[in-house]
């Protein structure tokens, strides 16, 4: 690599969901001496979400991934230990298994009183989780290309993060239906297609200067350059359960940005399909998870998810070398054999009903679970 290769920082961001110990409801009005006692603990790295029956951690600038992981299990223990003195629980998924979104409400604070003011039930209807990864990349322009060029992985990431099956106590059908929820939204989905960073401003200065938007924060893609930080942002996955699935996750775009990058230096790059195509298989990954494979388009062939995860850990295989996060990648072959969050919290409940469980009961041992797992370091 080049002296001036991006730095491929990493940063971690996670939303939980405070779950009443004794109900399993969602806590609608969680106390604020909770989140002031967590600032306390963990000062600046833990924040309020646009719902207030979550609670968001983000990790500071990391080096690498493993660093990532200490910090996120610090984070996740450090508020499951506060929320105890409240009788509340975090869980990790991005869909309550049975609680009512009518029966929420958003945090009093100005950029979300905008939010729910402008978009009305559909804000009123995002009671959803999910983990944001930032990859640190100085250079704007290979920011762009770099959005434009793993736009082409987003589904396959989000396959192998599913944890949103059901939704207001009924089975979707959907391995992550926080997607469907997410997509009401406008300005989501997969990123525009843009040649650089100037064009992207110019589209993006357009939507401020006419009042829609106050700063490209609002841009809510998949994938997207943070406004923020000089990182290129991917939003697409569900929040994992188990911490070691997010951090797999993790490791495997951060190798998919340095796969990239050696290809650039080389003359190369991925090539680069039409949302058409991509958006089928972040369709497929949305309603199928990691069990109904995916698109090849240059082969236009449908293949197993299996092969798919066998061929781009071993594309990455250097990259993972280099950025010491091998046994991380490793553990994309564990979720893929084992299974998601989604694919564990509906073997739950049909054990349950199978066993002659009510309903109501079967979903109490989801959110049971996932209490559990979640706190598995």
């Amino acid at each position: 690599m080049k002296a001036d290769t991006p730095a491929l920082t990493i940063g971690i961001e996670e939303e939980y969901l405070l779950v009443d110990r004794e109900t399993r409801e969602l806590a609608s009005d969680p106390p604020q001496e909770l989140f002031v006692e967590c600032e306390k603990h963990v000062p600046g790295l833990v924040r309020p979400e646009f719902m207030k029956a979550q609670i968001e951690v983000g990790t500071s600038v990391c080096e690498t991934v493993s660093e990532a992981r200490a910090q996120l299990a610090h984070l996740r223990g450090t508020i499951r230990e506060i929320s105890s003195h409240y009788g509340l629980v975090p869980i990790a998924a991005s869909t309550h298994p049975s609680s009512e979104w009518k029966s929420q409400t958003h945090t009093d604070k100005d950029r979300y009183n905008v939010l729910a003011n402008d978009m009305q039930v559909v804000a009123r209807r995002l009671l959803i989780s999910g983990m944001h990864v930032h990859i640190g990349v100085e250079d704007n322009n290979f920011r762009i290309d770099l959005l434009n060029q793993a736009t082409y992985f987003l589904p396959h990431l989000l396959a192998l993060s599913t944890s949103s099956p059901f939704w207001r106590g009924e089975d979707t059908g959907m391995q992550s239906y926080r997607i469907s929820v997410f997509d009401e939204l406008p300005r989501t989905g997969l990123p525009a297609h843009f040649e650089t960073y100037s064009e992207y401003r110019r589209h993006i200065d357009v939507l401020i200067k006419t009042g829609v938007i106050p700063d490209a924060t609002m841009m809510w893609w998949d994938l997207r350059p943070s406004d923020k930080f000089p990182t290129v942002e991917m939003r697409i996955t569900d929040i994992c359960t188990y911490l070691d699935d997010a951090v797999a996750i993790a490791a495997l775009y951060q190798c998919i940005a340095r796969m990239l990058y050696r290809l650039r230096l080389g003359n190369q790059r991925w090539r680069i399909y039409d949302n058409m195509l991509v958006n089928e298989n972040r369709w497929r990954a949305q309603r199928y998870g990691i069990e109904g494979g995916m698109i090849d388009f240059g082969k236009a062939e449908m293949i197993d998810f299996k092969t798919l995860m066998d061929e781009l850990t071993e594309l990455v295989a250097i990259d993972a070398q280099e950025l010491g996060c091998v046994d991380e990648i490793r553990h994309i072959h564990t979720i893929v054999s084992r299974g998601t969050s989604a694919n564990l919290q509906r073997k739950v409940y049909n054990e349950k009903i199978k066993s002659g469980a009510s309903t109501q009961s079967a979903l109490n041992a989801v959110v049971d679970w996932l209490a559990e797992a979640t706190h598995q370091y």
